[in-house]
């Protein structure tokens, strides 16, 4: 089973430039997309209508601003849009698939932005959605994914010591994510390759994703139960079509 995460930097720009040729190529079984700056009347999706796969889109009250959503093979179960907490649920940041073993949760958390200035935000949003995932886990395994605009240690990003107090590497942002691993999450990425120049963002300046100075953004979390289910994770490094690059995730049955 092939899960697949991917920050698209707006859907129907994505689709410019080879989105729709790597679902047809990779034709994962789920796939979650972030930051998806549009309404799904607004996009031509007959082709994914035609793959057979299932959509759930959340969109943000603000037209063409984030979003997020789970396209799947499988019906689901059950969906739910958002976290259930008004504060957090405006902007269309998560979306939830339930299947016969697992939680699906597919996340575009917020950025604290140039100058730290929504980070008293972002550290609510940490503890909100991490007891969303307690909640869910005690249920059944949850797997979540997408882009916590975060890198979590030294070796996720090209340039830690520049970047200590910056956005994206604060030690607030960073103990957002160590209090994930605690609560029983893994990192699946770090089990399969613990080797450094593995990024999956890039700022569109300075040729940076030529000279690979880069930030790994991207994640698939994976309940500690479920672990024995996972079979390996990779970062699709050659797959353009935005300033983020697809994340994997395989399931064995």
């Amino acid at each position: 089973m092939k899960l697949v995460s991917w920050n698209v930097n707006g859907i129907r720009a994505a689709m410019d430039k080879g989105f729709r040729q790597f679902v047809e190529d990779q034709q994962p079984d789920i796939l979650c997309l972030q930051e998806t700056k549009a309404e799904p009347q607004q996009v031509d999706l007959d082709w994914a209508d035609g793959l057979g796969y299932h959509q759930t889109w959340n969109c943000a009250a603000k037209k063409g601003y984030s979003g997020t959503t789970i396209w799947s093979k499988v019906a689901p179960c059950k969906t739910v849009l958002g976290i259930g907490e008004e504060e957090h649920d405006q902007e269309g940041r998560v979306v939830t698939a339930t299947f016969d073993d697992f939680h699906m949760v597919n996340v575009y958390t917020p950025n604290a932005q140039r100058g730290l200035v929504r980070l008293e935000y972002r550290q609510r949003w940490d503890a909100a959605f991490l007891a969303y995932l307690k909640k869910l886990n005690r249920r059944k395994p949850v797997i979540f994914c997408g882009d916590v605009n975060c890198a979590h240690q030294e070796i996720d990003l090209a340039n830690p010591k520049a970047n200590r107090k910056n956005a994206g590497f604060s030690d607030e942002e960073r103990a957002g994510l160590d209090n994930i691993a605690k609560a029983g999450f893994i990192d699946s990425f770090r089990q399969f390759d613990q080797g450094p120049g593995n990024y999956t963002w890039w700022t569109y300046r300075s040729n940076a994703r030529e000279k690979n100075i880069g930030w790994r953004l991207d994640y698939f979390w994976v309940s500690k139960r479920f672990w024995d289910r996972v079979a390996g994770a990779k970062i699709h490094h050659d797959v353009y079509g935005s300033d983020h690059c697809p994340v994997e995730l395989t399931l064995v049955p």
